[in-house]
């Protein structure tokens, strides 16, 4: 792409004019027919306004990939700003051009703490949630005889974290049963409550399991926690970017989340919230150099060079999140997988894992197909069918998973279902 494209210029031809016209370039560009223009003005009720957001998605229009509990694809604007930041770095990688980037790092810390409802000192700017989550559990100055609780059901890289750092550091993990189908939202308020202790400095549970897609609630459980003078550590993986999360309601010490999930943003980004009454419990992990510019990120963020192209890009999904409406986001979201669980529900021998109870799930979905292998199934409704799910190993609630989100579709879930459904009869 010839020149720049100003910030200003490029929202003002994506809202007029779609965002076609700024993707002469790329290959992913040349490939894909012009996208109608988007118009977050129109109702977010109907299917027209879904497809208008899809077509901001560079996926063909045959493929439906339900997987976003694992990796989402990248929004058009997205991608512009990853390719034009980084060319402009390639081209020009002098201090004087990069110096014009020097404010980008907090420019997207402004924008994910009004996405998160708190304030920018309380920000720090990660990897991914494991890199976040591995800042709380080797940042706290935890001893001998101290205890953290955790959810078993936590992702594994958490769990693992968590229990290798006792060993070093001497400090005991307690461990919350998992139990499915989801036992309700009171039974792990009153698990949780029931295991602290004197010892138990922190609280770390999953806001939404990535395994079935059992919501937890994250407001009474931090309650809870500062009740008995505990920290909570909130492991948003799966929330951030799904959920309208609001932590100034939730209020949790440590919250943390990666752009390359729900967030549809570039690879390699994610944040950690901490809050400002926590900040003096937690030690950097990394000391290097390029800190943020305000509050706990002025120590705990030098990490020596960055990529401000990431950074640009990710604030760019979340500037695109909010145009299309987080709660509308979070709604559609939750009601295509509810639509999945209710038509493998009906399939004869499909097991599903997920809760049907849609207060107590949301947008991740797995099941048993019968007695089919899923990994074949999964590739059989890849190669076939169009249809890309995550497979589920193990002996823990194996088969598959399909986790929509609002660049897919009702009629991508019908598939699935009847995909399944024919398999069941024919064999994989």
């Amino acid at each position: 792409m010839a020149g720049s494209v100003s910030r200003r210029d490029f929202a003002r031809l994506f809202a007029v004019g779609g965002s076609a016209a700024l993707f002469a370039d790329p290959v992913w560009a040349r490939q894909n027919a012009p996208a109608p223009a988007f118009s977050p003005t129109i109702s977010g009720t109907g299917e027209a306004y879904w497809k208008s957001v899809r077509a901001q998605f560079v996926m063909p229009p045959e493929l439906g990939v339900l997987n976003a509990a694992n990796l989402c694809p990248a929004s058009r604007p997205v991608l512009e700003a990853l390719k034009r930041e980084s060319d402009s770095v390639d081209r020009d990688p002098s201090a004087q051009n990069r110096s014009r980037l020097n404010g980008e790092k907090e420019n997207l810390r402004k924008t994910l703490a009004a996405f998160l409802r708190v304030t920018p000192e309380e920000i720090v700017i990660t990897r991914n949630t494991s890199e976040a989550n591995n800042m709380v559990s080797s940042g706290l100055d935890l001893k001998p005889g101290d205890e953290v609780i955790v959810f078993h059901d936590n992702h594994p890289s958490n769990l693992t974290a968590w229990n290798e750092k006792a060993k070093r550091f001497g400090f005991s993990v307690v461990e919350i049963p998992q139990i499915n189908p989801h036992p309700g939202m009171e039974y792990y308020v009153n698990a949780y409550r029931k295991s602290i202790t004197s010892k138990t400095k922190l609280l770390s549970f999953t806001h939404l399991t990535s395994s079935v897609g059992d919501l937890f609630p994250a407001k009474e459980l931090c309650a809870v926690a500062r009740e008995y003078g505990v920290m909570s550590l909130v492991d948003g993986a799966q929330s951030f970017g799904l959920l309208d999360v609001n932590l100034a309601e939730i209020g949790p010490d440590f919250y943390s989340g990666s752009a390359h999930k729900w967030p549809c943003g570039a690879r390699e980004c994610g944040v950690l919230y901490i809050n400002t009454r926590a900040q003096k419990n937690i030690w950097p992990s990394i000391y290097s150099a390029y800190p943020g510019a305000v509050g706990i990120s002025r120590t705990f963020e030098s990490f020596g060079q960055r990529d401000e192209a990431t950074m640009i890009a990710f604030r760019e999904a979340l500037e695109f999140q909010t145009k299309v409406g987080r709660a509308a986001i979070e709604k559609r979201s939750r009601e295509l997988a509810n639509q999945a669980v209710a038509g493998l529900s009906k399939l004869p021998d499909v097991k599903v894992w997920t809760s049907p109870n849609p207060s107590l799930n949301a947008a991740v979905v797995s099941f048993l197909p019968g007695t089919l292998n899923s990994q074949r199934l999964g590739q059989a409704l890849y190669e076939k069918d169009r249809i890309g799910t995550a497979g589920r190993g193990g002996q823990d609630r194996g088969g598959l998973r399909a986790s929509p989100h609002f660049y897919n579709t009702p009629e991508e879930i019908d598939r699935l279902v009847s995909a399944v459904g024919r398999y069941l009869k024919s064999g994989v």
